[in-house]
């Protein structure tokens, strides 16, 4: 106990550790109160990141900076028209399509699942199919009412939209036109003395910059690349799948599994089992092998230095706590906390003298 009280004592005397506490409880206090209020402001954050790197380009290249927001500004509301009005759409049908569908899929997985017994007698009992139908048949049942009642609330779901919609933009605007007066009001508020936060700032902002958009850009090109792969298959809702496929790269490891499930769902009960399936499952896989191995290495300027135990465990607790953007911001959060730990100022010996440590490599992402 006295071990832990002297510790204590010694650390927190330090009133750059005190500082650098009160930010981040500060902090995850205002995500954890506010974070549902606050979800458009930091989604046009995600969005300002993204579009910074372009702005910050242009300016090396001579121009203004009010005129480099503008011009990113106006391709921004460009693409997002053509995604509003030209992709949403696509999949809206497709999604409708795929569910219109489902009862004849059910009913052939069903057949299937009946033939079992027969086939396979030691292996699997009758009563045992019959439980596996009914337990999915109550699943199928429950996500009936659940999609019920989402259409049915539907009405206030597209104001809410229409208003994210129009306020997203508004907010992108502003946090790439008054970046510096922003900044410069937020640190207004923080102690003089800060190398300690300032130190943890930037090694955590450098990292979320290079995530946010090294899988904005992995989003699309995977997306890309599985989009015209399964058309070039002949592969029924490639649109609804390749969106799926892009957008599982945000859960490293889970995501790929996860959605290999709808893939050889969809290739099985469009052409059964035979060479055609197992195109879409081995062109899948090479996919997410050169997606790994070679895409990630030359979209992210830096190496991941997490454990992928430490990936994951980040995914599910910060998941729990705030949803998709939890998922989102999973890796950089990780990196916060080992950005925390790198910059904790080491204890210093009884006899006063510092302890000798290595220098800690650059904290990464991915």
């Amino acid at each position: 106990m006295n071990l832990l009280t002297s510790w204590f004592k010694r650390t927190f005397a330090d009133p750059q550790v005190v500082i650098l506490g009160i930010v981040l409880v500060v902090g995850f206090a205002v995500v954890l109160g506010l974070g549902k209020m606050l979800a458009p402001v930091f989604a046009s954050m995600v969005i300002a990141y993204l579009l910074e790197a372009v702005v910050a380009q242009l300016q090396r290249a001579g121009l203004p900076r009010l005129a480099s927001v503008l011009l990113v500004f106006l391709l921004f509301l460009a693409s997002g028209l053509f995604l509003l009005f030209g992709l949403v759409p696509m999949l809206t049908r497709q999604l409708s399509q795929l569910i219109q569908q489902l009862p004849n899929y059910i009913n052939q997985g069903r057949d299937l699942l009946l033939q079992l017994p027969e086939r396979y007698p030691q292996l699997v009992t009758e009563k045992q199919v019959q439980q596996m139908i009914d337990n999915v048949g109550t699943e199928v049942a429950t996500a009936g009412q659940q999609l019920l009642g989402w259409s049915l609330g539907s009405v206030g779901n597209v104001v809410a939209l229409l208003v994210l919609l129009v306020l997203i933009p508004v907010l992108v605007f502003f946090l790439l036109k008054d970046k510096r007066q922003l900044i410069e009001w937020f640190s207004s508020y923080l102690p003089t003395e800060r190398h300690l936060v300032s130190s943890v700032w930037a090694d955590v902002e450098a990292q979320i910059a290079n995530y946010v958009r090294g899988k904005a850009g992995e989003i699309v090109i995977v997306g890309g690349v599985t989009y015209i792969t399964f058309i070039a298959l002949d592969l029924q809702y490639a649109v609804l799948l390749a969106t799926m496929v892009g957008f599982s790269v945000l859960i490293p490891y889970i995501g790929a599994a996860v959605v290999t499930i709808p893939i050889a769902f969809v290739a099985f009960f469009q052409w059964g089992w035979g060479w055609d399936f197992g195109q879409v499952v081995i062109a899948y896989a090479i996919i997410q092998a050169l997606d790994g191995n070679v895409l990630v290495p030359l979209l992210f300027s830096e190496a991941l230095n997490l454990h992928p135990v430490a990936i994951i465990v980040a995914i599910l607790v910060f998941g729990g706590l705030w949803g998709f953007w939890g998922v989102f911001f999973a890796i950089p959060l990780a990196t916060l906390v080992q950005a925390v730990l790198k910059a904790w100022p080491q204890i210093m010996h009884e006899d006063g003298q510092q302890p000798e440590v290595s220098q800690p490599t650059d904290a990464n992402t991915a």
